[in-house]
């Protein structure tokens, strides 16, 4: 098991990847769950890919997470009748429901939605923000805005409204269709776009049935005030940089990312930082200095994952922009600040027993020189308790349950072991020791630190902690 780095990475498919050997020398060089995204490809090349990362987990014995990213809502202006419009700052552009192809003057915006929620004041982005627009007036079937920033405008861009909350689904006919075939797949996550408010995510729960575990993306600032109420509803959060950095101030995302972060690992939900990580990648075999420095951060930060989106789907270099990430994880893991950086935001503990047990693991891991937490766990729920204290030794969890495991490959520091036998252990030090040391995770002479519940294999009845030297 290749368990010298704790935070974890997960990478896109996508046509770059061309095979099973391709994704096996992906995960060999580090990453440890994929994601598939479906805002590009047929649901037959998600299939492929699917069957692709089972059978390399199959190859290797080791839990390889699959996580299905749905597409969201797509807000975009209708066409123009030269296919294109020049703006110039200053001039009036009125955005309204009718389908006839726009000019200079008008363009139709295909979304009641939008132009209901919308107030005099508010703005708009068009283009990824490359173009801004200022609500002057409304009216029943348009809003009239000033160009604030001009630029070209051409057919079907995109529309951010950072401003209003919108009456709208996140889930759209296609990302119900997505779900339902993901969900058939056998996927292990599920990836929320266009999160609002913490209805969003009770509406995708019922969807989801328990099917699969969801991870919220906060991309939308209206995500980023209702942030504690969504990630107590969901498993995990997505901080979703590129859509969160149109909408939002560029100057506003790294604070906002550090609030994330902090927020999550209070509550014990893990945490990906997404988007443009090592962007450069995609065309050149090295990234940039600033890249490196974006992704060493987010790991001294505490995130539990980083993410590479096109740099693996469809850049030229996947191979060795995983290679890269893993590289600089380590380089900051094995710093001498690393550890107290992490000590430092140390999330306050609830009385129970768990976490009572996993600030015990931690406080001893910074003493003795353990080489492993050994932990029993039927849900994953202490191991994610454990992982949240961030403690110094790696995770081995033991659990019969490969769903567990596979839930547990995007969590900081957690290495799973699954077999079916752990349900009925008798032996639960030796079986421990045992396989702490077939995994590589610690050899004779070296200390473990094994935690489980009695009854053994009752779920959230993690009560017992025992001190064990490896002979």
């Amino acid at each position: 098991m290749n368990a010298d780095k704790k935070v974890k990475i997960l990478a896109t498919l996508g046509p770059a990847i061309r095979d099973a050997a391709h994704i096996r020398q992906l995960v060999e060089a580090g990453v440890n769950l994929f994601r598939l995204n479906f805002s590009h490809g047929e649901h037959a090349d998600h299939a492929q890919r699917y069957q692709w990362v089972r059978e390399v987990e199959r190859e290797l014995n080791q839990p390889i997470g699959i996580l299905m990213d749905l597409q969201g809502p797509k807000l975009r202006v209708g066409r123009f009748s030269e296919g294109k419009v020049q703006l110039v700052n200053g001039q009036s552009l009125r955005l309204d429901l009718d389908a006839t192809p726009g000019d200079a003057s008008r363009v139709n915006l295909p979304h009641p939605e939008i132009i209901e929620a919308l107030q005099p004041g508010m703005s708009l982005l068009l283009d990824d923000g490359r173009l801004r627009l200022k609500v002057t007036a409304k009216q029943n079937d348009a809003v009239i805005t000033e160009v604030i920033a001009g630029g070209e405008l051409s057919d079907r861009k995109g529309v951010n409204v950072p401003e209003a909350v919108l009456q709208l689904s996140p889930l759209t006919e296609k990302d119900r269709r997505d779900l339902s075939f993901g969900l058939e797949l056998g996927v292990d996550w599920v990836a929320l776009s266009f999160v609002q408010r913490p209805e969003d995510i009770v509406e995708a729960r019922e969807l989801i049935g328990g099917k699969a575990f969801l991870m919220a993306k906060i991309e939308k600032p209206s995500a980023v005030t209702h942030l504690e109420e969504i990630a107590r509803l969901c498993d995990a959060i997505m901080v979703a940089r590129g859509d969160l950095g149109v909408e939002v101030p560029a100057e506003n995302v790294p604070r906002i990312q550090k609030d994330i972060v902090r927020t999550c690992r209070q509550l014990g939900r893990p945490v990906v930082v997404a988007t443009q990580m090592l962007e450069s990648m995609r065309f050149s075999p090295a990234p940039t200095r600033a890249e490196v420095t974006d992704v060493a951060n987010a790991v001294a930060e505490g995130a539990d994952a980083v993410m590479l989106s096109a740099e693996t789907a469809s850049g030229d270099y996947p191979l060795e922009t995983v290679q890269m990430m893993s590289k600089i994880i380590r380089q900051v893991e094995n710093g001498p600040d690393y550890q107290s950086q992490l000590d430092v935001g140390r999330p306050q503990a609830e009385a129970t027993a768990s976490d009572a047990i996993s600030c015990a693991i931690r406080r001893i891991s910074s003493i003795l020189p353990v080489a492993a937490l050994v932990n029993y766990s039927e849900s994953g729920a202490s191991s994610l308790r454990a992982s949240r204290e961030r403690p110094k030794a790696p995770i081995l969890s033991l659990t019969p349950s490969l769903t567990t495991a596979r839930r547990l490959t995007v969590a900081w520091g957690i290495y799973s072991v699954v077999n079916e036998r752990l349900r009925k252990v008798e032996e639960v030090t030796s079986t421990a020791l045992e396989i702490a040391q077939a995994q590589g995770m610690a050899k004779r002479g070296e200390t473990v630190v094994i935690t489980a519940g009695e009854p053994f294999g009752q779920p959230g009845s993690t009560n017992s902690l025992r001190i064990e030297t490896l002979h």
